[in-house]
């Protein structure tokens, strides 16, 4: 519900050039589920997110934001009686069975639950009042937003225009926008004026688990039923579209030279399919024709209420407005601001919200900020919101499945989803900044919410069993782009070394080198961010030879005949380069990542039937997060023109998780996890060289394995790679490289010691690993002058030549690698 893009972006001033990188986790706390465990474990996200705000020309800005976030957890589906559970309550609440089924329960003349109830046994039956969240999880999911946009500026006026998209697996959105700003009274005033559009597609698989306890009716024309390739099972695919139109009017204001105030109007309206697909409602139905059981229980009437479970049914259109303030006031004699913001929002959903904020920024010296923050927030419960609905008529039940027809339902829209419920959350949090020198500045902030329906405002809340609470923290890093570079430091004579390893010996690697080059002199400081791609599609291999599904079936997966193999298989790997030189001759360097793969599974010809409890319900998989953390050493050992020798001293800390996990408890397969695992070695040793236009270089480098196994029982193996290449100069800015590269990794030793998969090659240690050759093609641009003067660009791409395999595998495709540098 606050997904960005959803509103129209207001045209501000542009800061300075500016770069930024963070990483973020959020958690939330187990729900409340009466004294009885869940199976599950609540949500929690890793979140990376990265911009840029930089000047093409002049009056001419470009803004690019990256966000992606990968989670997975329990979350609710629905929300029931306790007393409704069975099973001593257990059936509701540890999402063995997901959904209430049809069945009967028990209320009194005012409708109050009853439960568990057993005729003619007194002390098995009582009244309960208390309501319980249905849990259900699934496996992690990966989100990845970009979006872009210019803005020309003028004396007086201001114009923006940008579009992005936010993709997973079974949600895709495309939005633009268009802003204007109009500078008035000396700059003192401004207008600003947002238009924006967003168009969304739900491509939802509901979980076949749970698909026989619920009705679809509501949406029988939406979904569509797919036979599953991993099982005789059929993929039931619910397919919808939005449309989301917005608008917002600010104005901003200087009143004096420590005081500015902010406000405006917005206006959004969606239409089309506004539901969440894996929301259900629980309905129950007293029949008032049927006589009460007076006996079971002395002095209370019992009737018999037949219940059932729907798809959620949101209407199909929304028009929600919103106005909102800023001020903020800089407060001379302890140098600190303080921003003061509310937020009134109000729909015609019967929402309506208010949000109340502040901040504190503190600066305390040597660079330190401190800013703490609070924020309050309220709303009322929507119309059609109930925890469950119990009418006093009979159950409008299909004559055929047998289940509630939710075309015949008493209302026409219905959820129970908490998120539309009246309730209050506060949460409060720090951020503290460090600038180090004129470029950067490192952040870290925490922020702790709780959510809670009396703390609504005025009362009237939900009950109880929905509190909730999380906690986040995220650590970043900005990077002032407008801050001299080493261009413009050390006179002209600087400049010129420094520009010449652009494309020479100093400077050039390929992109897809790591550790190739090093800072010259003590006290400079170099910012990069490196991206990788690697992808496998196509045949399965053996060695180096074509394996058929035969082959695969019946030798693949040891004493056990495979079901499934790879299809694809695709790893995003987001990576910051920190450099610092202490000395000339020694650079230390801090590597964190952020990983997220996805395998795409198919069913081999021949494959025996599904069986037992490790089938994948869903064909494709995802895991993202953390990677293992690199800590290096560089130390310079020969440097002389045309020649420069260097080795690389490093330590893996196994920061990556190794538990990443499928639908359910089953471990995922071995290469899909974050990390290693364990504490690894990694040495280099590095030649670069030049001479005129021409360029050089060699590496050796490894990987050893400083543990014989990790948490969960295996360690992946030791990994050797040689690689050479030649450069030429095509301009006195780019550089163009050709190389070759030979890998040999050891297969994978030990097994897990957890529950985990065993359908595939991919499940089994001895198909990791093996002999690869490559050859890659780069570019390196080393800008020189202009608005990205002092920036290092390169590519790469990875061919492969040659895969021997360990086992059976999947042949590459190829790999790309793309590097930005900037040192200060």
């Amino acid at each position: 519900m606050a997904l960005p893009g959803l509103g129209p972006a207001p045209s501000h001033a542009a800061p300075g050039d500016l770069g930024t990188f963070s990483y973020g986790h959020y958690t939330e706390s187990a729900r409340d589920l009466y004294g009885i465990k869940s199976a599950y474990k609540p949500i929690q996200v890793d979140s990376l997110f990265g911009s840029a705000h930089v000047t093409l020309a002049d009056r001419w800005k470009l803004d690019f934001n990256f966000t992606q976030d990968t989670w997975g957890g329990a979350t609710p589906m629905a929300t029931a009686p306790l007393a409704w559970g069975g099973n001593q309550y257990g059936q509701t609440l540890t999402g063995a069975t997901p959904y209430l089924a049809l069945t009967s329960a028990y209320v009194d003349a005012d409708l109050n639950p009853y439960g568990p109830y057993s005729s003619g046994t007194l002390n098995a039956i009582r009244k309960d009042t208390r309501l319980a969240h249905t849990l259900s999880t699934a496996s992690p999911e990966t989100r990845q937003q970009g979006d872009l946009h210019v803005t020309r500026e003028w004396d007086d006026f201001a114009l923006t225009a940008g579009a992005g998209a936010s993709i997973e697996n079974d949600y895709h959105s495309y939005f633009g926008d268009l802003g204007g700003r109009w500078d008035l009274n000396r700059k003192l005033t401004s207008l600003t004026l947002g238009l924006s559009y967003t168009n969304d597609s739900t491509y939802a698989q509901l979980d076949p688990g749970a698909f026989s306890y619920f009705s679809i009716d509501a949406y029988k024309n939406q979904i569509k039923n797919i036979p599953d390739p991993n099982s005789a099972n059929v993929r039931h695919i619910l397919e919808g579209t939005r449309q989301d139109w917005g608008t917002r009017l600010g104005l901003s204001q200087i009143l004096t030279k420590d005081a500015f105030i902010e406000t405006g109007l917005g206006f959004r309206r969606s239409t089309g399919y506004l539901g969440n697909p894996y929301k259900t409602v629980e309905f129950a139905f007293v029949d008032p024709s049927q006589t009460p059981d007076t006996t079971s229980l002395p002095g209370v009437s019992l009737y018999a209420a037949t219940t059932g479970a729907v798809m959620e049914k949101r209407p199909e259109e929304r028009n929600q407005w919103t106005w909102d303030m800023r001020y903020v006031q800089y407060v001379e004699p302890l140098d600190a601001a303080l921003h003061l913001g509310y937020r009134f929002y109000s729909d015609d959903w019967g929402i309506d919200s208010h949000t109340f904020d502040v901040d504190w920024g503190q600066p305390l010296g040597g660079g330190w900020t401190v800013t703490p923050h609070f924020r309050y927030y309220s709303q009322s419960e929507a119309d059609f919101y109930q925890p469950y609905f119990i009418y006093r008529q009979a159950a409008p039940l299909d004559p055929v499945s047998g289940k509630v027809n939710a075309n015949r339902l008493p209302v026409d829209a219905y959820s129970s989803d908490q998120r539309l419920s009246g309730y209050g959350a506060v949460s409060g949090g720090v951020t503290v900044a460090k600038a180090i020198g004129k470029a950067i500045t490192l952040e870290a902030a925490f922020e702790y919410y709780s959510h809670a329906g009396n703390l609504k405002l005025g009362g009237g809340g939900e009950p109880s069993y929905a509190d909730f609470g999380y906690y986040q923290w995220n650590a970043g890093l900005k990077v002032d782009l407008s801050a001299p570079s080493l261009f413009d430091t050390g006179g002209d004579e600087h400049a010129h070394h420094h520009h010449h390893g652009g494309h020479g010996g100093h400077g050039g690697a390929p992109a897809g080198v790591m550790f190739g080059h090093m800072l010259h002199e003590a006290g400079q400081v170099m910012v990069g961010y490196r991206y990788m791609y690697n992808l496998q599609r196509g045949n399965m291999l053996h060695g180096s030879d074509k394996a058929s599904d035969g082959q695969i079936v019946a030798n693949g997966c040891g004493n056990i005949q495979c079901r499934e193999a790879s299809q694809d298989m695709s790893m995003h790997m987001h990576m910051l380069d920190l450099m610092y030189a202490p000395t000339d001759w020694l650079n230390l360097m801090l590597m964190p990542q952020f990983v997220s793969m996805e395998m795409t599974l198919r069913t081999l010809d021949g494959a025996p039937p599904p069986s037992g409890q490790h089938n994948h319900t869903r064909p494709t998989h995802t895991t993202g997060g953390v990677g293992d953390i690199g800590m290096y050493a560089l130390v310079k050992l020969l440097d002389q023109p045309g020649h420069h020798v260097h080795a690389g001293i490093g330590i893996s800390a196994p920061t990556g998780s190794v538990k990443e996990k499928m639908h359910g408890n089953d471990l995922i397969h071995y290469g899909m996890q974050l990390g290693s695992g364990t504490w690894d070695f990694k040495p280099s040793l590095t030649y670069l060289g030049d001479a005129g236009d021409w360029n050089w270089g060699a590496q050796l480098s490894g990987t050893k394995r400083l543990e014989d196994k990790n948490e969960v029982g295996f360690t992946f193996g030791d990994i050797f790679q040689s690689t050479a290449w030649g450069g030429y100069a095509l301009t006195d800015w780019l550089n163009a490289t050709v190389r070759g590269v030979y890998t040999l990794q050891g297969s994978i030793h030990g097994e897990y010691n957890q529950p985990h998969s065993e359908t595939g090659p991919m499940d089994f240690p001895n198909s990791y690993g093996g002999h690869y050759w490559d050859v890659g093609f780069g570019l390196n641009a080393n800008v020189s002058s202009g608005p990205f003067e002092g920036n290092n660009f390169a590519v790469e791409w990875l061919q492969p030549v040659e895969d021997h395999v360990n086992g059976y595998q999947q042949e590459r495709r190829g790999a790309l690698s793309a590097t930005w540098s900037v040192a200060f």
